[in-house]
């Protein structure tokens, strides 16, 4: 019987291992399909610069180009006028393509390098018209292709201002954590968090906070950002014979750590600080393995000071961020988005 279940085991982990083969060309390919593709708008992006800045023959010539196109190319689609004005807009924008070159936001000095390539040509000419800001767009293009996020995924995030809460909370990172984890750690936690999905007014309690959460796990594990694993809503501990509930447990598999997630509906407290430092050491005594790195916790409250967040927190040795959560901040404004149109194709 054994000899059967391990040739089962070895038949299926061969099996896998050539699935996992063929969805690594099939991505290959994918991103092969698209940097070309992405070359050619640039290349014709260029070009109509050149000929309407350099030849002078104005505005017209995009009209001249896409009719003659059309002739040519009978079923060819994605060379309209407004498409070709995107590869003017994208050429434009990205004169050292393939790459966008920008600062880090701690630092003006350090440049980054983006690839293009890592995103379609569909979340391009959204984020051309929604994203002005050179920096922040290629802030959404690396986070667009970590998570992989679809399009209306990414316009979600847009509308949902990310860029602009992403790293964020408030934190202790830099002295409870090594060098390596506490910045990643600082660029995973945001503030605030928007749980407007939830549909919910102000005038609730913490367990039905709770309970919507994670009734609508997917859209909090969104919010929350790639890597964090649900792992269960008033999650038990015994200590000295004594039961307490954590309100949100998580483990992130980038960190390799758990995440206490601690809601409070109300305005922060100092005292908050104390139970959630509580929490982390129980974790990390009761449910850490030895591979694991050191639990982090993460307090929401309705509102916060940040004084009292940051006097509450100092000596202490556990690795906590303290960020708000808006529950009625919800998007109102319809996406703007032209599925299967001639224009996008």
């Amino acid at each position: 019987m054994d000899k059967i279940l391990q040739h089962n085991d070895n038949v299926n982990q061969w099996i896998d291992n050539i699935k996992n083969k063929i969805h690594t060309a099939q991505t290959r390919a994918m991103l092969k399909v698209n940097a070309e593709m992405l070359q050619l708008y640039w290349e014709i992006g260029n070009s109509i610069i050149d000929a309407q800045q350099n030849k002078g023959w104005g505005a017209q010539i995009v009209d001249k180009l896409a009719t003659s196109i059309k002739e040519q190319f009978d079923d060819t689609t994605g060379f309209s006028v407004r498409n070709l004005k995107y590869m003017r807009a994208f050429a434009k924008e990205y004169p050292d393509y393939p790459i966008v070159q920008v600062s880090l936001a701690q630092s003006e000095n350090e440049l980054v390098q983006v690839p293009l390539a890592q995103i379609t040509w569909y979340h391009h000419i959204s984020l051309l018209s929604k994203v002005k800001d050179l920096t922040e767009r290629a802030f959404y293009i690396t986070e667009t292709a970590i998570n992989g996020w679809t399009r209306d995924v990414m316009l979600i995030q847009i509308k949902n201002d990310l860029y602009s809460r992403s790293g964020k909370a408030i934190n202790n990172f830099t002295d409870t954590l090594p060098s390596t984890q506490s910045e990643l750690a600082k660029s995973i936690f945001k503030d605030p968090y928007n749980f407007g999905f939830l549909n919910l007014s102000k005038k609730v309690n913490e367990r039905k906070v709770e309970l919507a959460l994670t009734e609508k796990i997917t859209d909090l594990l969104l919010e929350l950002g790639k890597g964090f694993a649900f792992i269960g809503r008033q999650y038990e501990l015994e200590v000295d014979k004594s039961t307490y509930k954590i309100d949100l447990l998580f483990y992130h598999t980038v960190l390799h750590s758990y995440v206490v997630v601690e809601l409070k509906i109300g305005e922060f407290m100092p005292e908050y600080i104390s139970k959630l430092n509580f929490y982390i050491s129980a974790v990390d005594d009761i449910i850490k393995a030895e591979q694991d790195n050191n639990t982090i916790g993460l307090l929401l409250c309705a509102s916060k000071s940040d004084v009292k967040v940051e006097y509450a927190m100092r000596g202490s040795d556990n690795p906590i961020g303290v960020a708000a959560y808006e529950l009625e901040k919800m998007i109102t404004e319809k996406l703007n988005i032209e599925k299967g149109s001639d224009d996008e194709e």
